[in-house]
């Protein structure tokens, strides 16, 4: 890999211990010092904090100032031979993850902002983590994505080994027939509304016997809709979903739930064991995927440190 090297102005400019770098984009401006050149970009004293303030704030623990300068070094490292493959996710890439890691949260994202302000940490400190990791994982995935794959063989042998017979019950797997209900609740309704929904969708859980009857009449019925059919395996399906999909019998709905669209349930069509996976096989896969994966990444990572242009200040 070339290194590039900065201008030799700009490097005579940069090689004191004064050295500064201009941050933010309101005035007056945020000068800082400059701890690490990495490839010819900055490392500022105020990324560090930055980045301190993160993960003290997700970790709950102070990390060592020497360990958030190399994952900051890493970082910088990761993007730019990323950038050498052509990954380079654009701006409203990274806000839709951010976007997204905020849902998660159960925020939005002007939310998230707010909270992460109120840490005095900027909201392009977590982009920038965002965006390393989207970056690398793709990179590694796509250049090394054969060595990486997992075989079913080894999937099944591994959960041979680790399965003794009060987990067998575990490596059963159920197909699933489903056609998801809703009882619609216009938005702002009062709590009565919602109430004499969910009344409703009980007494019509004592009518339906089979998923045509549950067909008829939920597409004759006003403010409420019956979807498509749609097929799951139980590796697909959280084990609490799992728990009630086996205990409701075919053909029959599940107890009511109440969410942002209105009293939602689920019609069960059909349930038949199927062997193209199981959770347990899931789990092992995933799992031996990301060691795959951590190994990988690792060396990776080594390969193009020993590349780079480093320059501790």
């Amino acid at each position: 890999m070339t290194t590039s090297f900065l201008p030799r102005l700009s490097r005579l400019i940069l090689s004191g211990t004064a050295a500064l770098i201009l941050i933010g984009g309101g005035s007056p401006l945020h000068a800082q010092t400059v701890a690490v050149m990495v490839n010819g970009e900055p490392i500022t004293n105020y990324d560090i904090e930055q980045r301190s303030k993160l993960t003290a704030l997700t970790t709950h623990k102070i990390p060592p100032r020497k360990d958030v300068i190399e994952e900051l070094i890493n970082e910088k490292v990761k993007i730019k031979e990323a950038k050498r493959f052509g990954v380079d996710p654009t701006s409203s890439d990274i806000d839709s993850s951010y976007a997204m890691m905020s849902s998660r949260m159960r925020m939005t994202a002007e939310q998230l902002d707010k909270m992460l302000e109120n840490q005095s940490i900027r909201p392009d400190t977590l982009k920038a983590r965002i965006k390393a990791d989207m970056v690398w994982g793709s990179l590694v995935r796509g250049r090394y994505k054969e060595s990486l794959q997992v075989g079913e063989k080894d999937v099944a042998a591994a959960v041979q080994v680790n399965t003794d017979d009060k987990d067998k019950p575990q490596t059963e797997s159920f197909e699933y027939q489903l056609r998801p209900i809703v009882l619609i609740v216009p938005r702002g309704s009062a709590p009565a509304a919602t109430e004499v929904r969910r009344k409703e969708a009980e007494a019509l859980r004592t009518r339906v016997q089979t998923c045509d009857e549950a067909n008829s009449l939920f597409k004759s019925m006003q403010n409420a809709a019956i979807r498509d059919t749609v097929t799951k395996t139980s590796a697909d399906i959280p084990a609490v979903l799992r728990d009630v999909l086996d205990k409701t019998p075919v053909g029959h709905l599940t107890a009511p739930e109440v969410t942002k669209q209105g009293v939602e349930m689920v019609a069960l069509c059909g349930r038949k064991p199927t062997t193209v996976d199981t959770p347990k096989k899931r789990e092992v896969r995933e799992k031996m995927f990301a060691e795959k994966f951590e190994k990988k990444s690792k060396a990776y990572l080594e390969e193009v440190r020993k590349a780079a242009l480093i320059e501790y200040r």
